[in-house]
């Protein structure tokens, strides 16, 4: 299995990033998948997570608004899409799939985690 993240770099406050995630290995089906962010010195956080057939998604109050996760079990794609970014964003950003949403929502060591990829928002 393999959760390939894409897409972070260096951006000014205000502006935009998409992050992608190709999975690889597993039926996304069979699978809540999301996003989970670690900044330096805290702790990690689930900023956006989609139930297995994308019923039910959660963003925590933080980026609700300004972060939207869309997901292509067809092709086996996640996207997050990052609007109206703030320097609190900066952080690496990970891919990350369990067969429980709330394992993504709460980082209790999903089953599959990606590498990450950096955003950092300068203000």
């Amino acid at each position: 299995v393999q959760l390939q993240a894409s897409g972070g770099g260096l951006v000014q406050a205000g502006g935009s990033l998409r992050l992608s995630c190709a999975a690889s290995g597993l039926d996304l089906d069979q699978y809540a998948i999301g996003w989970v962010r670690q900044a330096p010195g805290k702790e990690r956080e689930g900023v956006a997570c989609t139930s297995r057939r994308g019923l039910s998604t959660y963003y925590p109050d933080s980026v609700k608004g300004r972060f939207t996760l869309s997901r292509d079990n067809a092709e086996k794609m996640v996207y997050l899409q990052m609007n109206n970014l703030e320097p609190e964003d900066t952080a690496v950003y990970y891919c990350a799939a369990d067969p429980v949403l709330h394992a993504i929502v709460a980082v209790t060591d999903p089953k599959y985690w990606g590498q990450g990829t950096l955003v950092t928002v300068s203000s």
